[in-house]
């Protein structure tokens, strides 16, 4: 018997070390509730729940991203729904306009309400903003360069028809004669950035008088460089580029030499519609959303410039029966192109939405995932806390008791 070393006291304090260390870690993850608590808990598990931490709370934020997206489109939507209802009431107002049981004074009060819509088209336009970021004026717009409008005539003439067609052989694209005679007065009206202008051409031999005629009647304004035609297309170009260089509602009006309107020949000859928009240098704008937890993970949004001058409905006169008629072509075009921004604003709403849903049950599925790596399950670490309690307490009996063991050699020495 040996008293210097108590073998059995010195294993039963190791293993009362190993079960006091074992029910403190299960201590820690049932206080925390986390497996994981260090990087000695569990190396790998670790690296890869920080990693889709990361990827969540990028899920998280790009959500939000997407939410401030569809915030910023409904702004900009719920302002060009009014541009919509003010359009609407100018058209209105110059269909009213263009009877011509209205006196001069009343086509005066008119147009004092046309200047007052158009002024809040304006208005709208450079004062609607999402945090302080303007979204109406163009500065949300995507970039371009300056080019000029023109517009394109050539869905009702034959195809043969070229410049040097004389007026009696001109025929509509079903092949009847338009029936342009001798004494005939052709008048063109048109607007340029919401300036109307107008060219007269009178018939003076149906045998010599060519389709470039006219034409070349409405080159002579100076805002508008050519006026030229081919074989069945005319096509009108703005002199100015970018929006000054904007042309609205071209339409020809052919009148006898008794002052009838003869309609076949004035439909056919007004067949107008955009083929260059006219566009201003604008450098790019364009809104970049990061909708993913990723870099590049982005939609970009343009919205363009809505304002009066852009629409073309800046300065827009129906103080004539003529004005008129062109002002309800120009109002058209204007409508169109609001109903084509909203459209576009809408399909990116729609998808944003969807962003949104996609995004959220993303987060969703790996939040899941990180908790069953990094979560702890509590009934099996109480139950491993259970029982080495249990061993701690049975440890420490068995340390007093080998603590004894040395006391037997006393009775050697009596």
């Amino acid at each position: 018997m040996i008293i210097n070393h108590n073998i059995a006291a010195l294993n039963t304090l190791n293993n009362l070390s190993k079960n006091t260390a074992a029910t403190q870690k299960s201590l820690e993850k049932l206080s925390s509730g986390l497996r994981i608590n260090r990087a000695g808990d569990d190396a790998a598990g670790l690296a890869i729940s920080e990693k889709m931490r990361g990827q969540i709370r990028g899920l998280d934020m790009a959500s939000k991203n997407a939410q401030d997206g569809v915030s910023m489109i409904q702004t900009a939507e719920g302002a060009l729904n009014e541009t919509h209802d003010i359009l609407q009431r100018m058209r209105e107002l110059a269909v009213q306009s263009s009877n011509d049981s209205n006196t001069s004074e009343d086509r005066k009060n008119i147009q004092d309400e046309i200047v007052q819509l158009g002024n809040e088209i304006d208005r709208i336009g450079n004062q609607t903003e999402f945090n302080t970021k303007k979204l109406l004026n163009g500065q949300a717009g995507a970039a371009q360069t300056a080019t000029a409008g023109t517009i394109v005539n050539s869905g009702n003439l034959g195809t043969g028809v070229g410049d040097a067609t004389t007026l009696d052989s001109l025929v509509d694209k079903a092949g009847n004669n338009l029936g342009i005679a001798n004494g005939d007065t052709i008048t063109a009206t048109w607007s340029v950035n919401g300036s109307q202008k107008n060219a007269t051409f009178a018939v003076t031999d149906i045998t010599s008088d060519a389709l470039s005629d006219i034409t070349d009647a409405v080159a002579t304004d100076a805002s508008v460089t050519s006026a030229a035609t081919a074989a069945g297309v005319t096509t009108i170009t703005a002199a100015g580029t970018g929006t000054a260089g904007q042309i609205n509602g071209f339409s020809i009006e052919v009148k006898s030499s008794t002052g009838e309107r003869k309609e076949a020949a004035s439909n056919a000859l007004s067949n107008f519609a955009e083929g260059t928009q006219a566009k201003d240098v604008r450098t790019d704008g364009s809104s970049t959303f990061h909708i993913g937890a990723n870099a590049g993970q982005t939609i970009n949004l343009s919205i363009e410039d809505m304002r009066a001058t852009t629409l073309g409905v800046n300065n827009l006169q129906v103080g004539t029966q003529s004005q008129a008629e062109t002002a309800v072509k120009v109002l058209d075009q204007a409508t169109q192109k609001v109903s084509a921004e909203r459209s576009k604003l809408g399909a990116y709403q729609n998808r944003l939405e969807h962003t949104i849903n996609n995004l959220t049950t993303s987060s969703e599925n790996l939040n899941a995932a990180e908790s069953r790596i990094r979560d702890v399950d509590m009934a099996k670490e109480m139950s491993n806390f259970t029982k080495n309690n249990i061993l701690n307490q049975a440890a420490q009996a068995m340390l007093a008791q080998s603590n004894q063991l040395p006391q037997g050699v006393l009775q050697l020495l009596r």
